[in-house]
């Protein structure tokens, strides 16, 4: 939308009494939702273009920096306020070399990329005997000094689920694995990747090793390798499984990152903004687009779509998150500059692109009014109210840093761990309908909270 458009949906809402402007306000949300439904093109020209022009955003690198200009250019041509980048600084882990092959008794290649914040093998690589634990909780149960010398692999069982609650279950073995295995005494760690699909297509994350821990190499397969040096133990009658690795991360220091900020202004600059947020970098192997770049495209389209429906009470501010993928810099960056400035209500989307298909909120039994006047009004997508308490994701910290309101807007995960953190996180993989009802719903809820006069109160 122009600039000019939306300053004339703002004069339009100026002119009409207080009640009238409440009611127009109900209706043309509602209309711009359903519109949304069929119709919308900002949220894919924000996806296609970012994902093409800019592809891959590795926090604190120059394509995040050209990612966070691209975005910034968009909301300003879109008639946004307030745009700017709030820089901060972040230590800077980027990827090297990566090879891995069995040497013996079953000699061949494999896939595999390393996770972030993980130590490099050296140009030469390391070649060790591989110890297999077929659980985290195996790997826990192993004596310290075990590993002395040797590889771990931690492998697990991760099936897709519609709430992405497998992520919970096998998310360990990354996350706390390979520091678990180092201070065990291995001289690496491999994983079976943290997705459920079977492509030869492995997942990076990051991992992080407690204090006290040196950083080891750590490197994920893709599942068919997993699966298939499962098999080489069954076979292998007792003999050990060598590996030859090759990982050569590096550290570049202190980089600078960034938030990208964008606002609607709301008539009212007494109330508290709604917070719409998703994180704006990516991992390096795909082009982000489902993590988290389509995030992006349908909070800042459904920001732009209530604005359509005329000026509302509350600014809606948009939070395009820096480096979240390294660490939640930018979420917690934000926090720290904003956290004497009261936010309304928080969102994020982070989770793909597929429909949503439930509603939470932290405000059920403090504001029930509000919360099943905003369960009622998305029913027509598919979403159905719930009684979870909403948690929020990982770039609204400083809703909970404020003990603040928080939505969930529960997206459907079932493919998204086949895709999440791979060379596959494309494009061409988002469904243009499915993405549209994301676009409606958040359009529906925003322009809700954002024409809320009351205070939104949590209990806290």
């Amino acid at each position: 939308m122009k600039k000019q458009c939306l300053s004339a949906v703002a004069a339009i809402s100026l002119i009409l009494p207080a009640a009238a402007q409440a009611e127009h306000h109900t209706t043309a949300v509602a209309d711009r939702a359903d519109h949304a439904l069929t119709s919308d093109q900002a949220a894919w020209d924000f996806l296609e273009g970012i994902t093409t022009e800019v592809g891959p955003r590795q926090p604190g690198t120059p394509a995040e920096a050209r990612g966070r200009a691209w975005a910034m250019d968009w909301l300003n041509a879109r008639g946004f306020a307030k745009v700017a980048d709030e820089p901060f600084q972040m230590r800077t882990w980027v990827r090297g070399e990566e090879e891995a092959r069995v040497t013996a008794p079953f000699a061949q290649p494999m896939h595999i990329t390393a996770l972030g914040n993980t130590a490099s093998t050296g140009a030469d690589g390391i070649e060790a005997e591989v110890v297999y634990f077929p659980s985290y909780a195996d790997l826990e149960a192993a004596p310290v000094g075990s590993l002395s010398g040797k590889i771990a692999f931690i492998s697990h069982d991760m099936r897709p689920t519609q709430d992405g609650s497998g992520y919970s279950f096998a998310g360990p073995a990354r996350w706390t694995g390979p520091s678990l295995a180092a201070s065990k005494g291995a001289i690496a760690t491999i994983i079976r990747s943290i997705g459920t699909e079977n492509h030869r297509t492995p997942h990076t994350g990051g991992t992080t090793f407690a204090d006290g821990v040196e950083p080891t190499p750590a490197g994920a397969l893709s599942n068919p390798d997993a699966d298939n040096l499962e098999r080489m133990f069954a076979r292998a009658d007792g003999q050990p499984i060598t590996m030859h690795l090759t990982l050569t991360p590096r550290w570049l220091g202190d980089t600078t990152s960034g938030n990208v900020l964008g606002e609607i202004t709301g008539s009212n600059p007494s109330l508290p903004p709604v917070l719409v947020a998703c994180h704006l970098d990516s991992w390096d192997l795909g082009t982000g687009a489902i993590d988290d770049a389509a995030g992006c495209a349908i909070v800042a389209s459904a920001a732009l779509n209530v604005a359509e429906a005329g000026q509302p009470l509350r600014t809606i501010r948009v939070l395009m998150a820096g480096a979240e993928e390294t660490g939640l810099w930018g979420s917690e960056a934000y926090s720290a500059t904003h956290i004497d400035e009261p936010i309304g209500v928080g969102m994020e989307s982070d989770f793909g692109a597929d429909r949503i298909w439930r509603f939470e909120s932290n405000f059920r039994e403090t504001n029930p009014d509000l919360h099943a006047r905003i369960a009622q009004s998305v029913a027509r997508f598919g979403v159905a109210n719930s009684t979870n308490v909403a948690s929020g994701g990982a770039d609204i910290n400083i809703s909970r840093d404020q003990g603040g309101a928080i939505i969930d807007l529960q997206q459907d995960g079932t493919r998204y761990f086949e895709l999440h953190h791979t060379p596959d996180d494309t494009l061409d993989k988002v469904d243009p309908v499915q993405l549209r009802q994301n676009v409606a719903v958040w359009t529906q809820v925003v322009g809700i909270l954002a024409n809320e006069a009351e205070s939104i109160q949590t209990g806290e």
